[in-house]
């Protein structure tokens, strides 16, 4: 079939050698991070303890990644940039136990052929570095120049010959916090590896060699991620399985936050992090998942690392099993682990209370609030949550029928009765639904400054997703300021209807626009940040609520101009059942 008209066709034909390159090169480059990724593996596979990685302009202008390693023959600077010439494989292989993370022999080959690269490299025995300069794949200049041992490779113009690619890249703001978060993988898979990127001459994450995947889980997940983790060793069929995972209360709003690795390569697979995630069970809420860091150590005839031009997917050998073996292991080491947790403290001051309200100082053990939770008999017993009395009726407006609340179960879902029978609502979605419309209406949330500022530590990937993203913590209440290198002091939170976020939202927050929200998440910019703000500043599962809040909640939502069927992420507000249902289930006719 060609791509003219029905009667035509075209004959076969060999394409030219350069496109046969720019075609292979987009299957290794996809954007400064990947060019970031496969030059920091040459640089650890060469024995380095340091790199350094520098981006101009995000990496659309030039990315540089420098270390101390081995470096490169002066005899061997023209064969290292061509494909499918490699040091770390035979040229008759074999290539089904590969100890190294590249063995392609492609990295170098594809980012030249899309870009304008300078490699200079010296061994330990040369007095000076010899380099080569090569544009679009071919060589165009060799010199000499001074350098300490190791490697430097920059790479200027990314896909400057294929504008059709380099159109769909991101903005400048958006590349930093990409190539943070794949800098922080590698970095989880191979601790003992400094790690430093800086970002038009701006330092933006340090990582220094670690003593232990511990002391390196807490450069990135934080210092407190130790306190509030769990150890998981565990024996897996062909290998072992080791790391930490958070407990539930530090689960996060995205999938970024568990970091795998196999065998020192940092991976990508959706079907280890399902099986992470199904350990949990019913422990983490359903848009709720685990952080932490697993490595698996597996007998490499386990171990097929050739399917992926990247390498950052394997295939693993009777994976069932494998996968089985590594949710028990979790699942084993959750509930093995101590019920109480060493909490920070800053957790130490939300653990306990409504998390959806400014913080106040911790109440001695004799006037303690109860943290328990009102269950629906107790409610329905009792009467309204924090209410004497049942609020008055909400009469039928927007598409919404009259209701009057009954009481909540979970801490999550309200029961209302209606003239047809009875609704369940989620009080996060309502709230969120309503917050992004006055978001959409006034651009912006309330504020509520915190009598005493909360301060919260920042992982560098964080800390650059808040520089680009500033307008947007700002228009959600948010008033955040730096406090030490990496420590950041919240002084204000965002307020709705007598309502304040914790502060801690924040970093959800900027998890959520590191990825680049979720995907469900409606169309349009502004669509999304409005949804975004509104997901955040929102009541949560779990906030204890009073019968009176909610239903002024509800009444917001009765007051939109038009029906709200559901939150901005498209999950269902109110569920109805009909009294002719519920008459059936117990076996009732013609009541």
């Amino acid at each position: 079939m060609s791509a003219g008209s029905p009667g035509a066709r075209r004959p076969i034909q060999r394409l030219s050698s350069e496109t046969v390159e720019r075609i292979a090169a987009g299957e290794v480059v996809e954007r400064p991070a990947s060019v970031v990724k496969e030059l920091v593996e040459n640089s650890v596979d060469a024995g380095a303890t340091h790199v350094t990685v520098r981006l101009a302009n995000g990496g659309l202008e030039r990315v540089e990644v420098a270390d101390d390693g081995d470096g490169i023959p002066p005899g061997e600077l023209e064969l290292a940039v061509e494909r499918h010439a490699t040091s770390k494989l035979d040229p008759d292989g074999p290539v089904e136990r590969i100890g190294t993370l590249g063995f392609r022999g492609e990295a170098l080959a594809a980012i030249a052929s899309v870009a304008r690269l300078r490699l200079v490299s010296r061994t330990r025995e040369q007095e000076s570095a010899e380099g080569i300069s090569v544009v679009g794949g071919a060589i165009v200049a060799r010199f000499s120049e001074s350098r300490s041992p190791g490697t430097t490779v920059e790479v200027e113009d990314l896909f400057f010959n294929t504008p059709a690619r380099r159109k769909f890249l991101k903005s400048p703001a958006a590349e930093p916090v990409e190539v943070l978060h794949t800098v922080e993988r590698l970095y989880l898979a191979q601790p003992r590896v400094g790690l430093r990127v800086e970002s038009d001459g701006r330092e933006v994450g340090t990582y220094p060699p670690a003593r232990d995947l511990a002391d390196a889980a807490a450069r990135v997940l934080g210092p407190s991620f130790l306190g509030a983790s769990f150890a998981v060793r565990v024996a897996i069929p062909g290998g072992r399985l080791f790391g930490a995972l958070g407990r539930p209360g530090v689960a996060a709003p995205t999938a970024r936050g568990l970091f795998v690795a196999v065998d020192g390569r940092a991976i990508v697979s959706r079907a280890i992090a399902q099986n992470v995630r199904l350990a949990y069970g019913d422990y983490l809420p359903r848009t709720r998942y685990p952080v932490g860091v697993l490595h698996l150590e597996l007998d490499p005839d386990r171990l097929d690392v050739n399917v992926h031009p990247t390498k950052r997917e394997v295939r693993f050998a009777q994976e069932r099993e494998l996968l089985d073996a590594i949710r028990r292991g979790c699942r084993e080491a959750l509930l093995g682990a101590p019920q109480v947790a060493e909490a920070p403290a800053t957790m130490a001051r939300t653990l306990h209370r409504d998390p959806f309200r400014a913080p106040v100082e911790s109440p001695s053990a004799e006037g303690a609030p109860s943290t328990e939770r009102p269950t629906l008999q107790r409610t329905l017993e009792g009467g309204l949550v924090g209410s004497r009395e049942k609020p008055p009726p909400l009469p039928p407006a927007g598409g919404h029928p009259r209701m009057t609340l009954l009481g909540s179960f979970h801490a999550l879902y309200w029961v209302a009765e209606t003239d047809e029978g009875f609704v369940l609502i989620d009080q996060h979605a309502a709230s969120e639904r309503v917050l992004y419309e006055e978001v959409r209406r006034a651009g912006s949330l309330q504020r509520q400054t915190l009598v005493a500022p909360v301060t919260l530590h920042l992982s560098a990937g964080q800390r650059e997703t808040l520089r680009s993203n500033e307008e947007t913590v700002l228009a959600a209440g948010f008033d955040i300021e730096p406090f030490g290198p990496e420590s950041y002091l919240v002084r204000s939170v965002p307020a709705y209807r007598g309502r304040s976020a914790r502060p801690e939202a924040i970093l959800e927050l900027l998890d959520e626009l590191a990825s680049g929200g979720r995907t469900t998440l409606p169309d349009g910019l502004e669509e999304r940040r409005a949804a975004t703000i509104a997901c955040h500043a929102a009541i949560r599962a779990g906030d204890a609520v009073s019968a009176e809040e909610f239903s002024r909640v509800l009444a917001a939502l009765h007051a939109l101009p038009e029906a709200a069927y559901s939150c901005p992420h498209g999950r269902p507000i109110v569920v109805g059942v009909p009294r002719s249902r519920v008459d059936r289930w117990f076996l009732r006719s013609g009541t």
